[in-house]
């Protein structure tokens, strides 16, 4: 029964993979890399992990994300359409005139955002708050964190990391999509961090790093966050920037490129092809 769910949610990756570049594809530039490193992690976040309802998408008790390198809004717009929290016809409009999905994530813009991201660093303060606001609602709900491994360069990131170990907020699921690059070049170029782990660790978090590709291990990480009491866990997605489509992949660095419908499209029929392939073996 696990390995057939399993293998549904490599579907549903798939899929969110197809109508993410597709998304790219119709506005000719964007955010592919960081959109691209996260799509195992949405899958398996609304695939079944979270508890929500897209019928109600402000149900009060529901588990939420806090999309904190904002700029991977396009991965997360497909995630809701495919899920029926919009048509997916809408995917097209993105970040055009008068749309509902702009390039950074906006919860008074679009239906299913829980937070509005893009000023780097910030979004671990709003989801300490409504990790502690859930507590003391008792709601039993969850708040998960998508940071950037370059967003960790802002000192905002370890005053609230301080503050959540300090306040054992253990609803809080915090995952850095450790893709190595940043807007201007690799991470440890920019501003080498040292091994996240460790530095996890010593602000007194709950630390495990996994395959941020692997379905399997992002799955099992998190129940592992869940098992714990007392402290905030954070889980080291380790990632490729762009994966899956290879004119991101092999662009360096790839944080926003543009490019023409043809240079895009081989990524596009291999990822439509690792789709059926995925749908076969279900």
């Amino acid at each position: 029964m696990e390995m057939e769910n399993n293998k549904a949610l490599r579907v549903f990756a798939e899929e969110i993979r197809v109508e993410t570049l597709r998304e790219f594809e119709h506005l000719g530039f964007g955010h592919v890399g960081g959109s691209m490193s996260i799509v195992e992690l949405l899958a398996v976040l609304y695939g079944g992990e979270m508890r929500i309802d897209p019928k109600q998408p402000q149900m009060e008790n529901r588990d939420k994300l806090v999309m904190s390198k904002g700029h991977a809004g396009p991965a997360v717009y497909a995630t809701l359409a495919l899920k029926g929290y919009f048509p997916r016809d809408v995917l097209f409009t993105l970040n055009q005139g008068g749309t509902s999905l702009p390039s950074h994530c906006d919860r008074l813009k679009t239906v299913g955002i829980d937070a509005t991201t893009g000023s780097l660093g910030q979004g671990i303060s709003v989801a300490c708050g409504m990790a502690m606001g859930a507590k003391l609602k008792k709601w039993g709900s969850y708040v998960y964190l998508c940071l950037g491994d370059g967003e960790c360069n802002e000192g905002q990131i370890w005053e609230g990391a301080l503050f959540a170990a300090h306040f054992g907020i253990d609803n809080l699921i915090t995952f850095v999509d450790l893709n190595k690059q940043q807007l201007d070049g690799g991470t440890d170029e920019v501003l080498f961090m040292g091994d996240m782990v460790d530095k996890w660790n010593a602000f007194g978090w709950f630390t495990q790093k996994v395959d941020g590709h692997n379905i399997d291990a992002i799955q099992a990480a998190i129940a592992a966050a869940k098992a714990q009491s007392g402290k905030p866990s954070v889980i080291i997605l380790d990632t490729v920037k762009g994966n899956g489509c290879e004119l991101a992949e092999n662009t360096f660095p790839c944080h926003h490129i543009a490019f023409k419908p043809e240079q895009i499209a081989p990524s596009i029929e291999k990822a439509e092809a690792a789709l059926a392939a995925a749908r076969a073996a279900l």
